[in-house]
Formats: C-alpha cells, sequence, structure tokens
C-alpha cells in the first residue's frame, strides 16, 4: 500500500507517521533515487521480512522517479511518500488519483478570528447554546482549538466588573476544561462545545 502525505503540519506528519508504520522503517531519501532503485524499494524484501515500511521523502522533486510512482501502486509493502509540497495539476498526480492511491494533507490549524470567538462566548453567555454550538461547529475544522479555548478565557475575564458572581462560575467550568483538555483522551472541540452548553446555563 502507498499513502502520499503532505502539507505544513510536519509534527502531525510525524506523529501518523509512527502510528502507521511504527518503529525501525526505512527512511529513504526520494531525490537521491534512481529510476533503476524503484523496483527494489516498492517490490523487493529483505532479509527479515517480506513485507517492509518505508517512509520516502520529497519524491515528487525527482521528476523521473515520481512519474512511475503510479506503477507500483499494488506494492506489498508498507509505503509512506511524504512532500512538503504537492502540485496536485501533474500527469503524475492525476495517474496516482485514478490508481486510488491515498492522499492525506496535514495542515496547520489557523488563529481563530478574535471576534468570531467572542461573539460565540457573548452567545452561550446569553444563554443562546444552540447557536454558540453550531457557529463553533462551522470553524473547528480550521481552528486551533487551543487558541479558540484561550481567547475565549479572555473575553470571559473581562466581564469580571459586570457579573463577578457569574464570571466566577464561568471560569470555575473553563479550569475544569482546560485539564480535561490536557489530560484526557476526549476531543477538545467536543469539550468546548460542553463547555459552552454549561456556560449557558450558569
Amino acid at each position: 500500500m502507498i499513502r502520499i502525505f503532505y502539507g505544513d503540519d510536519r509534527l502531525e506528519t510525524q506523529d501518523e507517521i509512527g502510528h502507521l508504520l511504527g518503529d525501525g522503517y526505512e527512511v529513504l531519501d526520494g531525490e537521491s533515487l534512481n529510476v533503476g532503485d524503484l523496483d527494489s524499494v516498492f517490490l523487493g524484501s529483505s532479509l527479515f521480512a517480506s513485507q517492509r515500511k518505508i517512509l520516502v521523502k520529497d519524491l515528487s522533486d525527482n521528476s523521473d522517479c515520481f512519474v512511475r510512482l503510479a506503477n507500483y501502486s499494488g506494492t506489498p509493502h508498507e509505503v509512506i511518500v511524504w512532500e512538503s509540497k504537492l502540485d496536485k495539476r501533474t500527469v503524475a498526480h492525476k495517474e496516482l488519483v485514478a490508481r486510488k492511491i491515498e492522499f492525506r494533507e496535514f495542515k496547520l490549524a489557523e488563529s481563530p478570528d478574535k471576534k468570531l470567538v467572542f461573539d460565540i462566548f457573548n452567545l452561550a453567555w446569553s444563554g443562546n447554546s444552540a447557536k454558540a454550538i453550531s457557529v463553533c461547529e462551522q470553524i473547528e475544522t480550521n481552528n486551533d482549538p487551543y487558541m479558540f479555548f484561550g481567547l475565549m478565557t479572555s473575553q470571559a475575564i473581562k466581564k469580571l466588573d459586570l457579573n463577578q458572581k457569574k464570571v466566577t462560575g464561568v471560569l470555575k467550568k473553563m479550569a475544569r476544561a482546560d485539564i480535561d483538555m490536557k489530560t484526557t483522551s476526549l476531543d477538545s472541540w467536543l469539550l468546548i462545545k460542553s463547555l459552552l452548553l454549561q456556560i449557558s446555563e450558569i
């Protein structure tokens, strides 16, 4: 199986490579490969195992080899090709898509829009949790939950002069959510949406 990973979130990519390939995988520099090496890389077995685990870096920088990658879609090995960038306009890319090669993009989360975070918090503060959660769900895919949480906390502190008792209750809920985000395996956005619901009920 061949998977192609690309994008600017290198840490997340490395984590997923470790998860899929485990320890002791081979690492090859795609730029240094020759066309004559490809059979050995994608079809050859090792002395210790018939199925190998291989990471190939930046193969698309080697156009002679990358254009032939689709020919090895049936490789018996676990192969991840890691590209720092990927040109989707090339014939090679289209051929890989046609062969149903798996592509995964690892993109750094964007910094949340401060005004939008404040609007979501204020919706929850005013008791409209359904709207707050709905707006939150529209942005969670492309935003960092920890940055979002930090901005939301700063907005809660700004309300101390308005309703100190309520803010104290909200901050306690936030402190609990902060601990859960750092110490449990629960999805961070799920915890944030749960927090919005709790805030609306205070």
